[in-house]
């Protein structure tokens, strides 16, 4: 990867060789790409010209100096050390031959459709596995390498994807759903070839093997599509605006750039699926990073009970409470990712191992009717989306008990993430990173030194986190203390209601319940319930018992089809 010296020199050169040529832009330009219905541009001048020139940000950032959330007054948008030449030329010769005409033609039977029924189609011929890769890469390259459509979203792209994809039988049966679908990683999961950043400059050369959850979705056959930009560090680095990241830049929301908040951590997973880049992503959850990114992009997000799905491979916070999870358009896809990642690792001191059924995902007679629904009171009160949508529960037969949690102390929360990440993230450095020399830090107190020999760039917002870990004295015996005080209270905040009125699930908005759900390392589920007046998306969060995952995802089967909530952002339509 270049430096940041060596970039702006090379991204110079290309402007004015931009400038000096009478060829046509090679790669989609804001009068290029799918919105104006002119297909990639012809890849014989792709050794002429760079597909993608930085822009001066400073504009776009000054526009939102006065937002109403300091969370997303930005100090930058562009990256400053990812030359997106490096992540989508190696592919760009075959995205370029893809018709126009063939993209368009598919878009009806791909755009916004389950998993089931993409295979149906493919197995009926309409397209390959091949083509549905190029679908998407079309979408990707069509939408990000113009800055005035860019999510800054993908940050990696697996180079061999469109050869694995010719690998795989289109007529394969008897083979799991996730067989032949492009899914994108959240980047601080294993992929090989694929470096694993974890957004930051520190992990730019971190070379790795898969993941186990990567290990279990290629031995069914899923295309690994590539990597997607995340909140640094997985949120756990400074206050800072969701979504961004050193290495790439700050993530944008689709349904509003610049206007609405991305969520995080899982930024990149969220947005990308809520613009169709993939068929589903992975993202990683602490305490709402599932959630949050999830609802604020109109998608489905599954944290699920703590062990369920495998940690080894994947940049750590915290032993504790971290688990990877499926984020998807739909409930069905959901399962079927969620169920493609299952396996018990011996590695993983929380893996279970769950012998479910085959297909336990799937409910034949999805229903609310006579379900038993915990509603929070302050929300009916005070948040008419909520209340409206519970109303329509009701409606549909589901049962809804309206209740105030206890009060309960959640103190110590911080100090689990900060002693955990400090013992967890030497571990993983000294056992999951192969290039000892491209990666020369070895515990939180090399990466602060490391990000204050060139702040501006590494820590444009600070690293008050990484200094919180260093300062906190918590010891083995509080901390477990403090372990076991918080998943009880954090049981007690929920059992309370789930006890008293038989409850089969708690419903709350986006990630508002998810650091009680955390310590009681409980499953949540978030659906779209709707927009705000502002266009903004929100979620409606199912929260239930260990282990619950397959009842979650019935009510919530139930629940989409009740509403239909979802819409495709209208930027991103075509």
């Amino acid at each position: 990867m270049k430096n940041v010296f060596s970039f702006l020199a090379y991204s110079l050169l290309a402007v004015l060789i931009s400038l000096s040529s009478s060829c046509k832009m090679d790669g989609p330009t804001k009068d290029s790409n799918v919105n104006s219905e002119s297909q990639l541009p012809n890849a014989e001048s792709k050794q002429i010209k760079p597909l993608w020139v930085p822009y001066n940000d400073s504009l776009e950032v000054a526009a939102n100096a006065a937002h109403e959330k300091p969370r997303m007054r930005y100090t930058f948008i562009q990256s400053k050390v990812l030359d997106k030449n490096n992540v989508f030329r190696p592919l760009y010769s075959e995205v370029a031959q893809f018709p126009e005409e063939a993209y368009h033609r598919m878009k009806p039977l791909v755009l916004e459709q389950d998993i089931p029924t993409i295979q149906e189609h493919i197995t009926a011929g309409a397209f390959t596995y091949e083509q549905l890769v190029l679908f998407y890469l079309y979408r990707i390259y069509s939408f990000e390498l113009p800055n005035e459509t860019t999510l800054n979203t993908i940050i990696a792209l697996n180079p061999n994807i469109l050869e694995e994809a010719r690998g795989l039988d289109a007529n394969a049966t008897e083979k799991h759903p996730i067989y032949g679908m492009p899914i994108l990683l959240k980047d601080n999961i294993g992929a090989a070839p694929m470096n694993t950043t974890a957004g930051a400059v520190a992990l730019l050369e971190n070379e790795t093997d898969d993941a186990f959850i990567v290990e279990r979705l290629r031995e069914k056959g899923a295309l690994i599509l590539g990597k997607v930009n995340l909140s640094e560090w997985a949120n756990f680095l400074c206050d800072c605006p969701n979504g961004q990241s050193a290495v790439g830049g700050q993530t944008l929301n689709p349904y509003g750039r610049r206007l609405f908040d991305t969520g995080g951590s899982s930024a990149g997973s969220g947005t990308s699926v809520a613009a169709n880049y993939a068929v589903a992503a992975v993202g990683t959850e602490t305490s709402g990073s599932i959630l949050s990114p999830s609802s604020q992009n109109s998608i489905v997000g599954m944290k699920p009970t703590i062990g369920l799905l495998s940690r080894t491979g994947i940049v750590p916070i915290s032993s504790t409470l971290d688990t990877p999870g499926p984020m998807t358009k739909n409930v069905i896809d959901n399962g079927i990712l969620l169920d493609a990642m299952r396996g018990f690792d011996e590695k993983d001191t929380k893996s279970v191992q769950a012998n479910w059924e085959g297909q336990w995902y799937l409910s034949d007679a999805a229903s609310l009717k006579g379900k038993r629904f915990g509603a929070f009171k302050n929300y009916m009160e005070n948040d008419s989306l909520y209340k409206a949508t519970i109303e329509q529960i009701r409606d549909a037969g589901g049962i809804i008990i309206t209740f105030e949690p206890p009060e309960v102390d959640f103190n110590g929360f911080l100090s689990i993430l900060n002693i955990d990440m400090k013992n967890d993230l030497p571990q993983y450095l000294e056992e999951h990173v192969k290039n000892k020399d491209g990666v020369q830090v070895t515990d939180i107190e090399d990466l602060v030194a490391f990000n204050l020999a060139d702040s501006l760039v590494r820590i444009p917002y600070g690293q008050v986190r990484f200094q919180g870990i260093l300062n906190d004295s918590t010891t083995a015996t509080e901390l477990v203390s403090i372990k076991n005080r918080l998943q009880k209270n954090g049981r007690s905040y929920f059992n309370s209601a789930f006890n008293q009125y038989q409850l089969d699930a708690v419903l709350s908005i986006n990630n508002y319940d998810a650091g009680a759900a955390a310590v009681a390392e409980y499953p949540a589920l978030t659906i779209p319930m709707g927009y705000r007046p502002s266009g903004e998306p929100v979620g409606l969060t199912f929260i239930a018992k260990q282990y619950q995952e397959g009842k979650l995802y019935e009510m919530g089967a139930a629940f989409e089809a009740l509403t239909q909530a979802r819409r495709l952002p209208e930027a991103y339509l075509n």
